[in-house]
């Protein structure tokens, strides 16, 4: 294995003096002090940066346009964005959306996202959002300096909205603004992992594990256990997925079926053992997956002392697996 880990010191956030957080639940805080590269590793797996343009009679240009910053979790990670919005200095709200599972951390005014700016400067994204995240920057001076409120500010800003996100413009912005020609999508310099810290976030978003027992006619009690640790991306981040191969000297890529998305991959025992454990021991994962993480090391440790060979060992492992990703319950 490389040596991945010399050289870095945990980071300790400075005691920040703003109120911490609006709007909190009664989770139990994860007690991590977040590193940044750690919060732009995660952003770079689960933040989108959003610029909403909405018709507003109250204006003169007939719309009104809004910069908005925003992660969305699973409820069950709600002690999660508690944390990144601590390590923010507390900016921002985290809000349940409607009846679904699933709670939001925004940031929106122009105050609390020069905090968001100088964090995303200063500990650049890597994958394609970080040509969002300029795009972004460009409407925030606009917005900043008024000129939205002019029609050629407000065309500014739908044309870079139009090259955001790879969704394009509504049927309705299109319509109303139909002269408008997307900007210029900056491509992105650098897909460098540029920290441990980095990929401990963008697992703790875009990653998995599972454990999966398989019949198998090549066992001598006729099944298989099968250990995956997994990341995520649309493959327009392919080559970063690849360099996950070099960084940790082991696994694999894998194009998913329709080719609009694709995986990097470590499956081996041996590989699990001693390159990825290891690495995620140090730069540890957050929020509910790392638990299902718990529940995968204590797998590798049962394979690797021989235990699923027998059935009773085989049975032990089948109820950890029961706990895991969907079938956890949370207090």
């Amino acid at each position: 294995m490389k040596n991945l880990r010399s050289g870095f010191k945990p980071f300790k956030c400075p005691p920040s003096p703003r109120v911490l957080c609006r709007n909190y639940s009664n989770t139990k805080a994860i007690n991590h002090l977040l590193h940044p590269y750690f919060i732009t590793g995660f952003a770079d797996g689960e933040s989108c940066f959003l610029l909403n343009v909405n018709k507003c009679s109250g204006n003169n240009t007939g719309y009104r346009v809004k910069a908005i910053f925003q992660i969305n979790l699973h409820s069950k990670d709600r002690a999660l964005l508690e944390e990144i919005q601590i390590y923010f200095g507390g900016i921002g709200y985290i809000y349940k959306y409607s009846d679904r599972d699933v709670v939001i951390y925004s940031v929106t005014s122009i105050t609390d996202l020069e905090v968001i700016i100088t964090h995303f400067d200063k500990y650049p994204l890597i994958t394609q959002k970080w040509s969002d995240y300029q795009l972004f920057k460009q409407a925030f001076k606009l917005i900043k300096r008024k000129e939205h409120l002019t029609i050629e500010g407000l065309n500014k800003i739908v044309g870079i909205k139009g090259a955001m996100n790879g969704n394009g413009l509504s049927e309705k912005l299109k319509i109303a603004f139909p002269d408008i020609i997307p900007a210029a999508r900056p491509l992105v310099p650098n897909q460098t992992i540029p920290d441990p810290y980095w990929v401990a976030g963008f697992m703790s978003g875009e990653g998995s594990v599972y454990v999966r027992i398989k019949n198998s006619s090549t066992h001598q009690i006729g099944f298989q256990v099968e250990l995956i640790l997994q990341m995520t991306q649309h493959t327009r981040d392919e080559q970063l997925l690849l360099s996950f191969i070099d960084y940790f000297g082991c696994g694999r890529y894998r194009l998913r079926k329709g080719g609009a998305a694709g995986d990097y991959i470590v499956g081996r025992l041996s590989d699990l053992t001693v390159n990825m454990l290891p690495f995620f021991e140090t730069y540890p994962i957050l929020g509910v997956k790392a638990k299902d993480f718990e529940d995968f090391k204590q797998v590798v440790k049962l394979m690797n002392s021989g235990t699923h060979l027998t059935l009773e060992g085989l049975e032990q492992i089948g109820q950890i697996q029961a706990g895991m990703n969907r079938g956890r319950t949370m207090p």
